[in-house]
């Protein structure tokens, strides 16, 4: 009896394992601001919030993993500072862009990674920025705003992205990958590229936290770790070809001389730097990052940043 009972609670131990590796749902929250670095700032990419769904697909011959994503968000954006006595002082155009998206993650057993979304969204007082940045405001008492009546007028927009990611070198607690990415749409039009440095306990890039791949439809067997623990640094440099949150639409150029709407230049290029730390559980995914950036415009005061917190829950 008690070797029944031993195989049985062996059987039952080894279900959850397999259960815990092979959950193959996912859903995420984002939250971007640059408050979070506690500097007292509130200009440029000001506010970020993001709700994501994945689900894990059945991978076959060179495919390790296969992820299916949707995914909603909000990204805003205002001047100097939220509040701006007049036009003149608008060094990055007030703007907002809200969209739903999809993507398919597609993740070789040789660490090479191709990731396609599409976006649907819009760009103007139809996103909402200036309602929820005012709540925000209002909730937490800060400071009056002034300046969303120069915003981005409305724009409809269609985003297509490509993201490619491959390792380059591994060792036992580093390892270096390129990061690169795509867009193309009359929202935003780029490319970037750069390396991705990881140092600590992390994974394949089929299945890992850098790539957005913890969930999966089958057991990863040999895997580097159980969970991961890891701190990353990503240097890239961005080519802008367009970007409607500083340029306005792309094909509805505003000729109304009674407008106050105010659109600038982008930079061509646009140097960031990431880094962060990122760590699972059983269940749990976490990624804190701070992001830098230098000027997308000539005319903004000063470079920016800001911080991202990323946490995710896995289930069957």
């Amino acid at each position: 009896m008690f070797n029944k009972l031993f195989l049985t609670l062996l059987c039952l131990f080894g279900s959850i394992s397999l259960f815990a590796q092979t959950r193959g749902h996912e859903i995420a929250i984002q939250t971007d601001n640059d408050g979070y670095l506690g500097q007292g700032s509130d200009r440029y990419y000001t506010n970020g919030i993001f709700i994501y769904y994945r689900k894990a697909l059945k991978a076959d011959g060179d495919l390790q993993n296969k992820v299916l994503g949707f995914e909603i968000g909000q990204k805003m954006y205002n001047a100097q500072s939220g509040y701006v006595p007049n036009a003149s002082y608008i060094d990055r155009p007030f703007a907002a862009y809200s969209y739903i998206g999809s993507t398919l993650n597609l993740l070789y057993k040789n660490e090479s990674t191709l990731k396609l979304s599409a976006q649907l969204g819009i760009v103007g007082p139809a996103a909402g920025g200036e309602p929820i940045q005012k709540f925000i405001h209002n909730t937490f008492g800060f400071y009056a705003l002034n300046g969303w009546q120069y915003q981005i007028k409305n724009n409809v927009e269609l985003n297509l992205g490509a993201e490619y990611n491959k390792l380059l070198a591994r060792a036992s607690w580093i390892d270096v990958s390129l990061a690169s990415y795509a867009n193309l749409g009359n929202g935003f039009t780029g490319a970037g590229v750069g390396p991705l440095i990881r140092l600590g306990n992390f994974n394949q890039l089929f299945n890992s936290v850098s790539t957005q791949s913890t969930v999966s439809a089958a057991d990863q067997t040999g895997l580097l770790h159980t969970h991961e623990i890891f701190f990353y640094y990503k240097p890239q440099i961005n080519g802008v070809l367009y970007d409607a949150t500083i340029q306005g639409p792309l094909f509805n150029k505003n000729h109304d001389p009674n407008s106050l709407e105010v659109t600038l230049d982008k930079k061509p290029f646009i140097f960031s730097n990431q880094v962060g730390v990122a760590f699972t559980t059983s269940r749990f995914t976490f990624d804190i990052a701070a992001i830098f950036h230098t000027k997308d415009v000539e005319e903004m005061l000063r470079s920016h940043q800001w911080a991202s917190i990323t946490g995710a829950y896995r289930f069957k």
